[in-house]
């Protein structure tokens, strides 16, 4: 089933019609989500999320055939951090126009798988906005964000996981996704995740492989590569041809602990996501900080550090 643009416009107005106070966005101070989400923590399970993201042929193959991320690494993080973001911590406007954004890029990525992969024979066609692979996506962040917290040692309680998933299905309709289309409770959630990485739905083809080569292929790209191996389940590791060996491990375990006691020392506030200060500020009336923008950017170079620098063909 393919999300329309007509059925978009309608998630989008059923969900707008629920929030009480467009001003404060999706979620609003005191949220699951804005509690959370609003940590920097989160960008350890960035390459998790991708790697299950591509582990669906649909994804895999659309970013393949459309993406111009291996020519601007940069531009593409800096987009997705202000799509994303907007979403999260955004006015109500700003999230829907991101929404728009995204919906509208999608109905553009269409083509055909080039292989065998595993529910999915050569030739099948693919659509950007095909609601199962949008599930699969919303799904993968939703995860990583949890398994982020169990990994540094600070994981949610069953209550937080709770309050933090309902959250997490008002996000997916801005995706076009219903409260139909996703299971109910965090059980079922985590039910149909391991379903759906156990099934021949995710099949990590060789766009995948190359993908997930460039991403982990700068001069960081080995610590990123390390993390992401240790969080991800071991079956996609495995089908990624990612080693996890006793290196692997130390250097994973390793950085893991170095953010432990980071955080032991520091301030909350110290890792609040530059998009978490600015809506505090937005709602008091003040300008976004230089604070934000300085964090905001070391993030982005970050980001292109951590892919090859330079892109192969």
């Amino acid at each position: 089933m393919i999300v329309s643009t007509a059925a978009h416009e309608a998630s989008l107005a059923a969900l707008a019609a629920e929030v009480r106070e467009p001003a404060a966005g999706l979620h609003g101070p005191g949220s699951p989500a804005w509690r959370i989400e609003r940590d920097l923590v989160i960008f350890l399970g960035g390459g998790r999320a991708a790697l299950l993201q591509l582990a669906h042929p649909y994804v895999a193959y659309g970013v393949h055939q459309h993406s111009r991320t291996r020519d601007d690494v940069v531009g593409r993080f800096r987009r997705t951090f202000d799509n994303v973001f907007a979403m999260a911590f955004g006015t109500l406007d700003d999230a829907l126009t991101s929404a728009r954004r995204v919906h509208r890029i999608h109905t553009h990525i269409t083509g055909t798988i080039g292989e065998d992969a595993g529910a999915f024979p050569r030739g099948a066609p693919y659509h950007a906005n095909e609601l199962a692979g949008l599930i699969w996506v919303w799904a993968t962040l939703v995860d990583s964000v949890v398994a982020v917290y169990a990994a540094i040692g600070e994981p949610l309680t069953s209550a937080e996981r709770e309050a933090y998933y309902r959250g997490a299905i008002r996000f997916a309709r801005l995706f076009g996704i219903g409260p139909g289309d996703v299971p109910a409770t965090w059980d079922g959630f985590a039910a149909y995740v391991a379903a759906t990485i156990a099934s021949p739905v995710i099949t990590v083809t060789a766009p995948a492989r190359q993908m997930a080569g460039f991403l982990f292929g700068g001069r960081v790209g080995l610590v990123a590569r390390a993390v992401s191996a240790a969080l991800l389940p071991p079956s996609v590791r495995a089908q990624f041809g990612l080693s996890f060996g006793r290196r692997e491990r130390a250097l994973a375990m390793a950085t893991l602990a170095a953010v432990r006691a980071a955080r032991a020392v520091t301030p909350r506030s110290a890792w609040d996501v530059p998009a978490y200060r600015d809506a505090e500020r937005r709602l008091r009336g003040l300008p976004p900080s230089a604070w934000s923008r300085w964090v905001e950017a070391r993030l982005v170079a970050l980001a292109g550090r951590t892919a090859q620098a330079r892109p192969t063909r």
